[in-house]
Parts: structure tokens; sequence; C-alpha cells
């Protein structure tokens, strides 16, 4: 049997990026000491979630994988510690920005780089404003302790993420998250998004593992943001499912956490193969998903 112990990590995000790089790390050390192989944390976790406002010097954060300080750090610990770790960055590639996530293995190598594919535009998630969308592909990235598919935040909404990751051999998936208050809509979506993703686990019968921030949030107006107010609420509420989308593990809304579970892959893939889904799949009838239309 192939078990495998993976954690992820619930965190509030300062403007301090060295504060949000030491805390990061206490936590990581932190779950590889419970036994934890596998170790997520939330979406660009080393910098508040400046997207809530437009200010060009914000492009500042951006930086190449080679030059990141979360990056390099991601890379020491893994080295270290034996664990494999999923780093959340905001990417520069010359001329292009990305929302980007990097696989490290245990051995402090990096597998390579997904870059996020679905980028939103709404009342304080600006990040098309940020982000060029993702030319990376869906990716599977084959790490010392299994298949590990990624997506980050807004690609979680969209099932054909998780199934593309699937259909690549993807055994667990990881979604680094950024996500809280909806001011402008007046409404709690912490039991949609938690749905969602638990419906992409049953679906593919692979379990999902997603990793979000806690705490307020505010921006102050100033002549370079339009003179805007704002606050977002991220409300945490991290969770760990099982194969058929049952929560194994969930934090809570407003505390820090460390979040951990067994999985068995070697179970799991006979539950794959058991139900059938993807023998039975019919992708020649899925062209409209596509966009792609039959002739009449």
């Amino acid at each position: 049997m192939r078990k495998v112990n993976v954690a992820l990590v619930q965190m509030r995000c300062s403007q301090q990026v060295e504060e949000n790089l030491k805390k990061a790390e206490e936590m990581i050390r932190s779950a590889a000491k419970q036994g934890a192989q596998i170790i997520l944390l939330p979406e660009l976790f080393e910098c508040w979630y400046f997207c809530q406002q437009r200010r060009y010097e914000y492009y500042a954060y951006a930086l190449p994988a080679d030059e990141n300080p979360a990056v390099q750090m991601g890379k020491r610990l893994a080295k270290e510690l034996g664990v494999v770790l999923i780093i959340s960055f905001y990417e520069r590639e010359v001329n292009v920005l990305y929302n980007s996530a990097v696989c490290v293995d245990a051995d402090g190598s990096s597998l390579g780089i997904y870059r996020k594919t679905h980028i939103p535009d709404d009342h304080y998630y600006q990040e098309k404003f940020y982000f060029t969308p993702g030319n990376s592909g869906f990716k599977v990235f084959e790490t010392r302790f299994g298949k590990l598919g990624i997506g980050i935040c807004w690609d979680q909404w969209f099932p054909e993420t998780a199934r593309c990751l699937a259909l690549q051999g993807a055994e667990l998936l990881f979604y680094p998250t950024a996500i809280g208050s909806e001011p402008i809509l007046e409404t709690d979506s912490v039991g949609h998004w938690q749905r969602c993703m638990q419906g992409h686990a049953a679906a593919n019968l692979v379990p999902v593992i997603a990793a979000n921030r806690i705490g307020e949030e505010t921006v102050e107006p100033c002549k370079e943001n339009g003179y805007q107010r704002s606050a977002l609420c991220f409300y945490g509420s991290s969770l760990m499912s099982d194969e058929t989308g049952a929560l194994v593990e969930q934090a809570g809304r407003t505390e820090e956490a460390i979040l951990l579970h067994t999985y068995d892959l070697d179970v799991l893939a006979q539950n794959r193969l058991s139900w059938g889904l993807f023998r039975d799949r019919r992708p020649e009838q899925y062209g409209r998903i596509a966009g792609i239309f039959e002739k009449k």
C-alpha cells in the first residue's frame, strides 16, 4: 500500500513579505514534524491580497521563479525536511506576469511550474489587472510521494480543471486559494465553494485539498488607487476531502491551522477502476464543452 501523509497550511497574511515567509516556514516545519510528506500553502501567501486594488507599483511583486524568495524557501525546506511543497507565487517571465505555483520535490528540485488558467475579474478580486492567463496547460507532477495535480483558486470552480488533471493520472488534487467575502453580492460563498470542490473529487474519484488564507485585509484611499476604500474577509475553511467528496478534514473560518490526513494511493486507484467512470466516458460526445459544435 502506498500511504502518503498530506498537510495543508491555513494562515493569515500581512503586508510584510518577510513576516509571511517566516510564518510559512514555521508552519511547514510544524507540519513536517507531525509527519507530513506533501504540504500545500495558500495562494500568494508571501503577500497580502494586493488584487483588491489596481496599482501599477504592485507589478514589482512579480519575480522569476529563480529569484522569488518563497520559491527559494520552498526548495531549501523541501530538501532539508524531505517533503514535497506546492508554492504559489507571482511570476514574471520577461514582460509577462502570471499567477503561478511551483511543485518542489522532496530533494529540493523544481518539477515545474503551473500557471493559473482561469483569471477572475470582479469587485476587489481584480486579477486580470495583474495576471495573464496561464500558458502552461494543466499539469500533473510526479513526485517522490505520488502524482499531484495543481489548480489555483478560480481554477477550482471549473470542472474541466479537475477532469483534465484526473485524465493525466493525478492521484491528488491541490488548490492553493485566496477566497473570502463577496461585499458587492452580499453573500457568504463558503458553502458553495466547498461543495464545488467536493463535486470535483466525487466526479473524478480523486481527493481534493484546498488551502485558504484567513483574516480581514483592507485598502485605504490614496491617489494611486483612485481613492478606493475596500475590505475582504478571507474565510479560511480550508479542506481535505476523500475520493467520494466527503470532507475528512476542515479548518475553521478565523484561526490559523495545519490539517493532516493520510491517503492510501493504491486504494484510491482501485476505487477509480471499480466505479468505471473513466471506462464509460464518451469524449466524442463532449465537443460542446470545448466549443466544438456538430454540423447540422
